[in-house]
């Protein structure tokens, strides 16, 4: 899996990896980890392998300061946490042919964000 690297909210790099179903993904994910935890997590691997073995793409990403990522995480809060979510977000979704196949999970009717601790409510 190689290494992804994209600007952040703060202009840091973000360090990334992208899970590729086999196959033609059926859609795209963007997995936020826990609060101080990391993209590497045991529960951000179990999680994305379980999407990527139901044909979803996923995007998973340290956010600012935190795992493989550049910058401080004691200058971060929940805003700039945001932040560097929606900027993975459109990193991912610059090559996406539409929105709608951001975060499609199946057996759900509409784009869902599914997510623990604080990423949840994003």
């Amino acid at each position: 899996m190689p290494r992804i690297e994209f600007p952040g909210s703060t202009g840091e790099a973000l360090a990334a990896r992208l899970e590729m179903p086999q196959g033609e993904p059926r859609g795209y994910a963007v997995f936020a980890h826990c609060f101080t935890c990391s993209k590497d997590s045991t529960a951000a691997s179990r999680i994305s392998r379980a999407l990527t073995g139901g044909g979803i793409a996923v995007l998973r990403f340290d956010f600012t300061g935190l795992g493989d990522s550049d910058g401080d995480f004691s200058n971060t809060n929940f805003s700039s946490n945001v932040d560097d979510l929606v900027a993975a977000a459109e990193y991912r979704g610059a090559s996406c042919r539409n929105a709608r196949e951001m975060v499609p999970v199946p057996q759900l009717s509409m784009p869902a964000k599914p997510g623990v601790s604080s990423r949840g409510v994003v």
